[in-house]
């Protein structure tokens, strides 16, 4: 499995729209379903800092990921611009690979 986690700083006003665009059936989520090898999003909050996010997309193998970005390059980079207004901060804390001792 292939998860992409992503850290956001979200603008005070705005936590409300962030929350539906980013959510498990989100826009975002619209998006991602249209690529071969989406599993699933998944967005949480910080509890102690109520404006701090994480979502962890998860796909079945970088593969299918990085074919989605190509084929839908022009949808999703309309889509993050967007969503620039929400944010005071946005960082990717990594893509990340399931590890399975037992195929190694």
């Amino acid at each position: 499995m292939h998860v992409i986690i992503w850290k956001y700083q979200v603008k005070t006003d705005r936590t409300i729209e962030f929350e539906q665009i980013y959510h498990s059936n989100g826009v975002w989520v619209e998006l991602f379903r249209k690529g071969s090898g989406y599993i699933n999003t998944e967005l949480l909050r910080d509890k102690m800092q109520p404006q701090r996010y994480i979502t962890i997309d998860r796909w079945h193998s970088a593969e299918d990921y990085e074919m989605f970005v190509a084929k839908f390059k022009k949808e999703y980079e309309t889509l993050d611009a967007h969503c620039k207004g929400l944010t005071e901060q946005e960082s990717l804390l990594g893509k990340w690979e399931s590890a399975n001792y037992e195929t190694r």
